[in-house]
């Protein structure tokens, strides 16, 4: 019962936000309290909403002070000359502005953070699509894919360390043998992102695109920033951020909060102005908060009531005894809805040590449900539970139906090639 109604509730709620029956926001808590209340566990629904708030209540803090933070370095055009680099460098080819959007994320990606990514590259590549009228949407579907392949692989990427820690694995152990199913997703990102590139090339306006080739050569596309002290001074504090956040040395909503008011307190020195800069980035902040308080709801919700591990345990269910084999492939294959939908928190620490028991009676090694769980981030970083999703959304200015609509259709192949490469390569074993 409760196994399907938890498949009826992702199922809705997708559907709910896709066709635009609901705002995300909205679908996201309505959908999993109708179930709590239909599966009889109306008393503990209190319970179950607060137990989900509170894992997520400072990702909420941190991403609105990561949100003002970058916003002030927008507005004070930090990024503004690595943009206009970046514009000379790809010479205003389509095709070269999105492989270049594919490369700089996958070696972003590699710091773990994903909120921290997505500024970066948006920072240095929105300003560029927007110019030449090339669709945004490219820029968030390949950040969220190289995110999910670099950051949710790696062992200090966060995601992959909830693994390692609840099954007890050795990180070397379990990185090793994903090296090379993880280059070659990323070669299969970037050869994504060349067919994109392409599409988008086709659909400028000739004229258009020569005339802003021309304007890039003969330096007109571009105004002059003026490098101050004030300029200096932003890009010192952000890279040693940057160092800080890749070092640990304090946590990341500590770190994001002590910039912000450093960075306010040197380019705004008005208390007035600092003020309508708050309203005006508050605007972006509110609610990225409000939808990743929502997901806590939703993740609360699904897991407390127990139709997370129903649904699990049914899934595994239906694998046969004489194919216990495959349990690695099938852990894959399930990773990519379950990490979809679910918050790594709830699917690593509820989910995976589930399926690594029952694979153990088939003699089958952690390490291998370890590397089939973290495939699924690809797809976690396009869901509704990815906190940084909602940020990356707020830059791009898109809905989360249109994105996932843009991104999904990219995405589920990238999630069964990188299977695939896995197999392959003995990331996870078919013997």
């Amino acid at each position: 019962m409760l196994a399907v109604l938890g498949f009826a509730t992702l199922g809705s709620f997708m559907l709910l936000v896709m066709r635009k029956h609901l705002s995300a926001f909205t679908a996201i808590m309505l959908t999993p309290i109708a179930a709590a209340l239909i599966a009889g566990k109306g008393t503990k629904l209190g319970d179950m909403i607060i137990s989900g708030l509170d894992t997520v209540a400072p990702t909420a803090a941190l991403l609105m002070f990561a949100v003002l933070y970058f916003g002030l370095m927008m507005e004070v055009k930090l990024f503004e000359p690595v943009c206009q680099t970046i514009i000379r460098a790809t010479k205003g080819d389509p095709v070269r502005i999105v492989v270049g959007t594919a490369v700089l994320a996958l070696l972003v990606a590699l710091d773990g953070d994903g909120t921290t990514s997505y500024m970066i590259i948006c920072s240095a590549f929105l300003p560029i699509y927007r110019r030449l009228g090339m669709n945004p949407l490219i820029v968030a579907t390949i950040a969220t894919m190289a995110l999910g392949t670099i950051s949710g692989t790696t062992p200090w990427g966060g995601a992959a360390t909830r693994g390692i820690s609840v099954l007890h694995l050795n990180a070397t152990e379990y990185f090793i043998h994903m090296i090379g199913p993880m280059v070659l997703t990323s070669l299969t990102i970037v050869a994504v992102a060349y067919w994109l590139g392409l599409r988008e090339r086709r659909s400028i306006d000739p004229e258009k695109l020569a005339a802003y080739q021309l304007d890039i050569a003969s330096g007109e596309a571009f105004t002059p920033v003026k490098a101050d002290w004030r300029m200096w001074f932003n890009t010192a504090l952000t890279l040693l951020l940057m160092v800080l956040l890749i070092l640990e040395v304090a946590d990341l909503l500590v770190l994001f909060m002590v910039a912000f008011v450093v960075a306010l307190l040197v380019n705004i020195r008005n208390i007035g102005d600092q003020q309508e800069l708050i309203k005006r980035q508050a605007a972006n902040a509110v609610p990225v908060m409000i939808l990743v308080l929502a997901a806590g709801v939703f993740t609360g919700i699904m897991t407390d009531s127990g139709m997370i591990k129903a649904m699990a345990d049914s899934a595994l269910a239906i694998v046969p005894e004489s194919m216990g084999n495959l349990i690695p492939l099938f852990t894959a294959v399930l990773a990519l809805p379950l990490g979809f939908f679910m918050s790594n928190d709830a699917y690593w620490f509820g989910v995976v040590p589930v399926l690594a028991e029952s694979a153990a009676h088939y003699g089958i090694d952690a390490n291998q449900i370890a590397r089939a769980g973290a495939i699924g981030q690809i797809l976690h970083s396009m869901g509704p539970t990815s906190a940084p999703l909602w940020v990356l959304l707020g830059l791009v200015k898109a809905e989360l139906g249109d994105f996932q609509k843009h991104a999904l259709r990219w995405g589920i192949p990238v999630s069964l090639a990188y299977i695939a490469f896995a197999a392959l390569t003995g990331a996870i074993s078919l013997k």
